[in-house]
């Protein structure tokens, strides 16, 4: 087993400038990693470009296309033909700092996952997770130097709790919880799940900040140009997939995305949870499907399951139900659609945790919504995508 080496896995479409900086980077380190690029079905001349290196440790998995794979296919592909016993999830974004690998390495063991800092311009909102810095927002806006320079006045020898890429760990630890779950397929929230399973599984989550990276931020995907974004604007294409995906977080954990202010993944008990909905429409019907396990409703719902099937491996025709079919949850809640207000809503959201202070059978009434515990006990999560 070589614990000197990481493969630096790179998902890109279409982003070979911000690649170039990114592969220059991993190359400027004392160790010659290995370098493995996943080119989605890019047409800027990315795989022109990576032949052209000469270079035995630069490997590549291309996807012709014209349709992409997305991040969840290719990084799963990625990792499973890397060289190496670890791994890193590197965004084509992101420029490493000098010694990236060994500040890195004094904190990988087994059953670890190792996050490197971010420094970012001010595209997203600060947090206490990352440094802005503005070294660029643009690739004819860097210079590696000063970048160089700068970030050895920026680390710290310190740690904290947390994870989100670039993150390095070993191999066969990522495919002991499965890899990434197709239902995030072609990408969002693919990570938050990711990050999930593995705290499940009992993995330490260790930060250094002494290892740092630049991150032009979320240029292959949320801002990408190709995908009609730019600096600081959304694509189409992301909004779609978040807004997809984000429903699919839901119906698979039973909330949205929680994390502490270090990211390190908050999971709330789950229950068997269906909703009795009375009046509904297929605007409501939308609203609340993905918060529970099954939805009963007096209304016609097959052009909901016509629309919202293509977007979700679950099958929706188990979880929407008649309004008189025979109802088996633990916890029902009965709404009707002519008084359910926002504050209804709010409660849905943080029933898991009214449930875990409650703690035991009976009726009771909140707002607008009458809940009927049945029988308290908490669902296992998923370990496995």
């Amino acid at each position: 087993m070589d614990l000197n080496k990481i493969t630096f896995v790179i998902p890109s479409r279409n982003n070979l400038e911000f690649l170039k900086l990114a592969y220059e980077s991993i190359r400027n380190l004392e160790t010659k990693h290995e370098v493995l690029v996943l080119n989605d079905a890019s047409t800027d001349g990315t795989q022109e470009w990576i032949e052209e290196q000469n270079d035995d440790d630069l490997i590549t998995f291309h996807n012709p296309g014209p349709d992409r794979i997305g991040i969840v296919g290719m990084f799963d592909k990625g990792i499973e033909m890397a060289r190496t016993d670890i791994i890193m999830a590197f965004h084509s974004d992101m420029v490493a700092c000098k010694d990236l690998d060994k500040n890195i390495f004094k904190h990988l063991e087994k059953g670890t996952v190792v996050s490197a800092t971010r420094v970012e311009p001010p595209l997203h909102p600060d947090g206490p997770e990352k440094i802005l810095r503005n070294y660029g927002i643009e690739v004819e806006d860097f210079n590696l130097e000063a970048w160089y320079k700068g970030s050895e006045n920026l680390k710290e020898d310190k740690t904290t709790e947390g994870i989100f890429a670039p993150w390095c760990m070993f191999k066969e630890d990522f495919f002991a919880v499965g890899g990434h779950d197709k239902l995030f397929a072609p990408q969002s929230k693919e990570d938050s799940d990711l990050f999930n399973r593995f705290q499940l599984n009992g993995y330490k989550f260790i930060q250094s900040w002494d290892a740092l990276v630049y991150h032009f931020t979320s240029r292959g995907s949320r801002f990408n140009k190709h995908a009609g974004g730019s600096a600081g604007k959304n694509s189409n294409e992301w909004l779609y997939t978040t807004n997809k995906n984000g429903r699919n977080f839901v119906r698979k954990w039973g909330h949205f995305v929680l994390h502490d202010e270090y990211m390190k993944p908050i999971i709330p008990s789950k229950y068997n949870i269906g909703l009795v909905v009375k009046n509904c429409d297929e605007q409501l019907l939308g609203l609340l499907e993905p918060y529970c396990d099954n939805i009963y409703v007096d209304c016609e719902y097959k052009e909901y399951l016509d629309k919202e099937q293509p977007s979700t491996l679950i099958n929706l025709s188990t979880r929407v139900l008649p309004y008189d079919n025979e109802k088996n949850n633990h916890v029902l809640v009965e709404i009707d659609k002519k008084n359910f207000n926002e504050n209804d809503m709010v409660i849905l959201q943080q029933l898991s945790q009214i449930l875990d202070d409650s703690g035991k059978v009976g009726e009771f009434k909140l707002s607008n919504l009458f809940i009927n515990v049945i029988k308290y006990e908490k669902i296992s999560h998923r370990i496995h995508s």
